[in-house]
């Protein structure tokens, strides 16, 4: 009789476990610095009647896929889908404003007083080239009005967009806009453009040849330089708007310069996606003129989203508009500026523990100073006076508590001042009052 021997375990070598390509890990510096622009966008979102929202990073795929369109990249080229044991067909989120369409029409929103004016933030996922300011996994800070036709709400966007950019830093911004009409209109353009390319197919780029079948508008998104010189004398959307479109867009114009926004009209912006609808726009960093940073770059994109309901199943039409800002191309940018976030505490205190009772009591004087809300750096782990004080020193600690054994018993501990090096003994009974007075002392 023989018996297998049981399989070895496979020794995994550093690249079998490395984060996958296009997505990191966050901490530190960096990490405080994504906390501290969500808090300050989330700031700017909250006194502009914003209300928070997070729907799950897994969502059905049909949510995507219906609401995209066929021939855009991210429906066709760039989802991360699965299927789950069950058999469910999921998508990892590649965008924002689907999902919180989905969670509007579950949730019963369009029983709520309209509109209804939401904000995100969180990491989402495309699955394309890596390289700087555009990830495999980015975070985006989305604004969403739904339930609202008026241009005032297209206006507000925007502001609201600039708004949490210029508190970031950035002081050479401009908004590239246009208007791509609705349902009515929109049908006559793309015919129009589709038959003026049509002319012109032999000089276009493979993608657009096919784009020209699926996508039309997409045409006019082109980067490639043999697509340059048929778009430059293509059709363009403004041209063929309906009077109501029309009245649209120039009321959002006149918003945006009654708030002093920079703006410039983009007759080949189109933004691609299926539901978009009238206003479309991208917000540029112009950077600094005459420097390296020169060259603009777009950090921020929306549009109104008139159809969008109605291709996620919603027998009723639903207005929205809405934008998202690439917070990865943010803080790459060199025109940021850091934000620090609420939770960083530059620590008043460091705490010293020194034998094994105080170290079974150090928890609940470090405790304490938390209910006081005095910030503090420790290392519980070390016995060495010496050491610890050197710790506090390079940290420019302004005071320390020291809880030795002989404190422990006598229920005392230790204040020293490092910079005149007085100290005084406080009972542990007297310690909530003696840190409210050193509270003061501090501010």
């Amino acid at each position: 009789m023989t018996t297998e021997k049981p399989e070895k375990a496979k020794k995994l070598k550093s690249e079998d476990i490395a984060s996958p390509k296009g997505m990191r890990d966050l901490m530190e510096k960096e990490y405080y610095a994504y906390q501290g622009f969500f808090e300050k966008a989330s700031d700017v979102a909250i006194y502009y009647g914003f209300r928070p929202i997070e729907t799950p990073i897994l969502e059905r795929e049909a949510v995507f896929t219906s609401s995209l369109g066929v021939g855009t990249d991210i429906r066709d080229k760039e989802m991360y889908v699965l299927k789950t044991k069950g058999g469910d067909h999921l998508a990892m989120r590649p965008e924002g404003t689907a999902a919180v369409m989905r969670a509007y029409i579950e949730n019963g929103m369009q029983a709520l007083p309209q509109p209804v004016m939401l904000y995100y933030y969180g990491p989402y996922f495309r699955h394309e080239n890596p390289q700087r300011g555009r990830l495999r996994e980015f975070r985006q800070f989305g604004f969403e009005i739904l339930g609202s036709s008026k241009s005032i709400m297209d206006a507000l966007v925007i502001r609201s967009m600039t708004l949490v950019l210029e508190e970031a830093g950035f002081k050479n911004l401009s908004v590239e806009i246009n208007s791509i009409g609705d349902k009515e209109c929109r049908s006559g353009y793309i015919r129009e453009l589709t038959n003026y390319y049509k002319k012109h197919v032999n000089e276009l780029c493979p993608h657009c040849k096919e784009r020209i079948k699926t996508n039309p508008l997409r045409l006019l998104d082109c980067k490639d330089e043999r697509c340059q010189g048929p778009k430059a004398e293509a059709p363009t959307p403004i041209d063929s708007l309906c009077n109501d479109c029309r009245h649209h867009f120039k009321e959002v114009i006149e918003y945006l310069e009654a708030m002093s926004i920079p703006y410039h009209i983009n007759n080949n912006l189109v933004r691609g996606l299926d539901y978009y609808t009238r206003t479309v726009f991208e917000i540029l960093d112009l950077g600094n003129p005459g420097t390296e940073t020169s060259e603009p770059v777009t950090i921020a994109s929306g549009g109104r989203y008139d159809l969008l309901a109605h291709a996620l199943g919603s027998k009723k039409e639903v207005p929205g508009v809405g934008g998202g800002i690439g917070v990865d191309r943010v803080l790459m940018s060199p025109s940021h500026k850091q934000l620090d976030p609420r939770i960083i505490k530059k620590p008043k205190v460091y705490f010293i523990q020194l034998g094994s009772d105080a170290r079974l009591k150090s928890l609940t004087i470090i405790e304490t100073l938390r209910k006081a809300r005095i910030p503090l750096a420790q290392s519980l782990s070390k016995d060495g006076l010496g050491q610890q004080l050197a710790i506090a020193e390079r940290m420019g600690v302004p005071y320390t508590i020291i809880f030795g054994q002989k404190e422990a018993l006598d229920n005392t501990v230790i204040v020293r001042n490092m910079e005149t090096r007085s100290q005084e003994t406080v009972t542990l009974a007297n310690l909530p009052d003696f840190v409210k007075h050193l509270k003061e002392e501090l501010k």
